[in-house]
Order: C-alpha cells, then sequence, then structure tokens
C-alpha cells in the first residue's frame, strides 16, 4: 500500500506497464491504465471578457464538501465530479477563457486521481529533493547539477573521484551519465557512505561492480603511505556482538559454577515418581537443545560478520591502489564541509590536464578555497560561478515568465590541473621573469625609450 499527495493504492497491477502509463485509481486502490478520451470541441465555451466583477466570497459554489463526499462514496470518477462542479458554480461562465482552464485543470488535479508512473532520471529525482526536502542536498538546484556534470566531463570510461554528502543524488547522477562503464571511487565521511538517493536510480547490480569506495579519515595515511587495513576499526555492531558474546558465555560460566556450589550435598534417597522423572529429563533434554541452538546460531552470526569485514578490507584495499595511481580523470566535489582542505588533500589523486569542480550553498569558502589554490598553483582556468534560473510558462497567448522564482542555488568553482614541478623558480621574481620572457619580447623591451 503506497500513500502519495494523499492518495493511497497499490502497484500490483502496475506490474507488466511500460515507463510513463497513466492510471487510474479505482474505488478498491487498485490501478487500471487510463483510456484516451478525446475532449469534443464542437460546443462553443461561454466566457466572459475579464473577471473585475468576480468576487471571491466562497458562495459561488452551490456544492458543500458532503455533497462531494457523498459522489465520491457513490464511486462516481473525478471526471463527473469536475463536471458537476462546474455546473454548479455560478461563476464560472463568467470568467475569461484562461481563467476557466485554469479552474478547470485545479480541479482535476484536486479530484482526479491519476497517476504516471516514470523511470527515475537525474532531472526528476533532483528536482523532487529540491522541491521537498532542500536540505538533505545541500540546497543544491537542479540546474547547478547540470553544471556540474558538464564542467566534470562526466563520460562513460572515466575514473571519478566524488565526496559528496547530498544523500547520494550526485553519486547517482555521475553513475547514470557514465553508463556502467569506468570506475568511481566515493570518499565519505563518518562510518559509512550514504547512498539513500542513489538507490532510488534503479540502476542493475553492474554499475556497483565498479563504485568503490574510502573513507576520509585515511586519506592522510594514504598519502604519506602509512596506510594500512589492519588499523581499521570492526564495525559497532561486531563490538556488540562479541560483548555480548563474551559476556553470554562468562554468565553461563558462572551459572554453571553457582549451580555446581549450590547443589546440595547427597542425602537419603527419596522416592520419585517415575512420571515427575520422565518430565524432568524432558525439560532438560529441552534446555541442551535450546542452548545447542542458540551457540549454533552465535557461531553463524560471528562467521557472517567475520566475513563482511574481510569484505569491506578486499574493497577498501582495490579503492586505496586505484587512488595510489594519481590518475583520476575527474574529481567532484559536494559537501557541507569546507571545501578547501577537501579540495587541497584529493588534488593529489588527480592526473593532469583534468577538471574538477566544487559546489558549495555559500560564496565565502569557495572564495578561500579560490585564494588557497592561487597561491598553491598547479591548476588553470578557474572559475567561480552562479546559475542563474527563471522559469516561463509556455502557452497559448500567455507565455511569460514566473512569477516566483529561486533565489539562488548555490555556487561553482571549477579548474583544470596542471602538473605542479616542484622547485621551480618563483614567479614573482623578476630575474625569473626575465629568463623565461621569450627573446623578442626582451629585445622590444629594451629598444623602448625612457
Amino acid at each position: 500500500k503506497i500513500i502519495f499527495e494523499k492518495q493511497w493504492f497499490y502497484l500490483d497491477n502496475a506490474i507488466g506497464h511500460i515507463y510513463g502509463t497513466t492510471f487510474e485509481v479505482t474505488s478498491g486502490g487498485n490501478l487500471q491504465p487510463k483510456q484516451e478520451v478525446e475532449e469534443t470541441t464542437t460546443e462553443t465555451k461561454e466566457a466572459g471578457t475579464d473577471n473585475r466583477n468576480i468576487v471571491d466570497d466562497g458562495k459561488s459554489q452551490k456544492l458543500t464538501h458532503d455533497d462531494i463526499k457523498a459522489l465520491k462514496d457513490k464511486g462516481i470518477k473525478g471526471q463527473e465530479i469536475v463536471q458537476q462542479l462546474i455546473e454548479n458554480s455560478t461563476t464560472f461562465r463568467d470568467k475569461t477563457e484562461f481563467a476557466q482552464d485554469k479552474y478547470i485543470k485545479k480541479k482535476k488535479k484536486k479530484y482526479e486521481a491519476v497517476i504516471t508512473i516514470v523511470k527515475p532520471s537525474t532531472r526528476i529525482l533532483s528536482t523532487m529533493y529540491y522541491a521537498r526536502e532542500p536540505g538533505k542536498i545541500n540546497h543544491m538546484r537542479y540546474d547547478t547539477l547540470a553544471q556540474m556534470l558538464t564542467l566534470g566531463n562526466i563520460h562513460a570510461g572515466n575514473k571519478m573521484i566524488v565526496m559528496e554528502t547530498c544523500a547520494g543524488l550526485v553519486l547517482g547522477a555521475v553513475m547514470e551519465r557514465m553508463g556502467g562503464y569506468g570506475s568511481i571511487i566515493q570518499m565519505y565521511p563518518g562510518g559509512g557512505p550514504v547512498r539513500a538517493a542513489t538507490s532510488c536510480f534503479g540502476f542493475p547490480k553492474p554499475f556497483f561492480d565498479n563504485l568503490h569506495e574510502f573513507p576520509l579519515s585515511k586519506v592522510q595515511s594514504l598519502l604519506s603511505g602509512t596506510f594500512s587495513t589492519e588499523t581499521l576499526p570492526a564495525d559497532p555492531e561486531e563490538n556488540a556482538l562479541l560483548e555480548e558474546e563474551s559476556n553470554g558465555l562468562g554468565e553461563e560460566k558462572q551459572n554453571s559454577l553457582q549451580e555446581t556450589e549450590e547443589e546440595p550435598a547427597p542425602e537419603a534417597p527419596m522416592d520419585i515418581n517415575p512420571a515427575e522423572e520422565h518430565d524432568t529429563m524432558d525439560i532438560n533434554a529441552e534446555d541442551v537443545e535450546f542452548k545447542e541452538n542458540k551457540e549454533k546460531e552465535n557461531k553463524e552470526s560471528v562467521r557472517e560478520k567475520q566475513i563482511k569485514q574481510w569484505e569491506r578490507r578486499k574493497k577498501l584495499k582495490e579503492a586505496a591502489a586505484l587512488l595510489r595511481e594519481k590518475n583520476a580523470d575527474g574529481l567532484i566535489v559536494a559537501s557541507k564541509f569546507h571545501p578547501t582542505p577537501l579540495l587541497l588533500s584529493l588534488l593529489e589523486f588527480v592526473a593532469p590536464s583534468r577538471p574538477f569542480v566544487v559546489y558549495c550553498q555559500y560564496k565565502e569558502p569557495l572564495l578561500d578555497c579560490y585564494t588557497k589554490l592561487r597561491e598553491r598553483g598547479g591548476v588553470i582556468n578557474l572559475k567561480l560561478s552562479e546559475t542563474w534560473l527563471r522559469n516561463y510558462q509556455v502557452l497559448p497567448d500567455r507565455s511569460h515568465p514566473k512569477l516566483t522564482m529561486s533565489g539562488g542555488g548555490g555556487y561553482l568553482l571549477s579548474g583544470i590541473t596542471v602538473l605542479l614541478e616542484k622547485g621551480s623558480p618563483d614567479p614573482r621574481n623578476s630575474e625569473a621573469l626575465k629568463m623565461e620572457e621569450p627573446s623578442s619580447k626582451r629585445c622590444k623591451l629594451q629598444e623602448l625609450p625612457c
């Protein structure tokens, strides 16, 4: 059972239909494909010249809320309810043709239970996140994400480094653009990568074969050459499980010791009923079987945890081997953290003549990052930009910019890496500048009169 926009339904009947199919929600919550009905335009609509005499006092509609509810309970379709609302409106005929279309569209949206199932894509998911939960994606607007993919030169066969805290939306966009070809290394803070939005794309399993993850806490050790997977901390669940097992074994030992201590000394033989003896034997057998099953389950869970930890370390070694090559084809950073330390450390893994893009909701951190990159060198074509977006309504005789528009979708810092030669002469030195100038330019400078 799915609840969406105050409407509940079941998706059982949607299986087997292609994406883009429009369904009607029946009274039982089942979906059935909507039949295309051609609207007859033979009747000429009665419309007013303007809306100046129409007063919104709430008395123009004769049907009450209870009447509409009764119509719904009878099983009348939304299209018929809209038609009755039009017939019972006293001001509908006085409205202009544009106002009438707007009224019908509004009522159809409210009363017609029509659902279209579409294939998930970057555009749809980014629009949805920005409209409903912009905080989860650091208020990244959909056009800003499109600019990031373009400036980052994302295409199939790339080897990309992605550092993001946008619920996996940027990672999913990069994976969609690459189409399952190439490799992606996701850098993540904390205990593990977040891929809530990535799972919404519905990628096939082969897409995840070349997806690697690497913790940010290990970047400095990897750069310094002291990285080792042996120092990888175990999962909190594993620690808790091991503690529980150790506590449980300790408790069992203590209980067995207490039982042996508390056992009374053998006294005079007591008369025992055979039925009672049989019952006690059954209970003891059940206790032994229960303990054996529990120990078996604990051993299996420990083995599963060990396998998971081994797989995690194996994946970490593979990601570290890819990063050590330092030949990544691009870098995408979109996180809630300050971009300067992230970018300066991750640029070490990017090959020369490759693009990088950094997103931030605010301008000031990127200005600081811009200054630090200029001082450091090794980058060219640095640009700090903001995309301006305005939506337009495009309809016959009424195309115009929409009155409401987005105030801002964040800022982007982009550039291209170049080979940074260590020990090169300081370009601020005049002697170095003089030596680097072409001979023709030096001759012209010397010939100029004072």
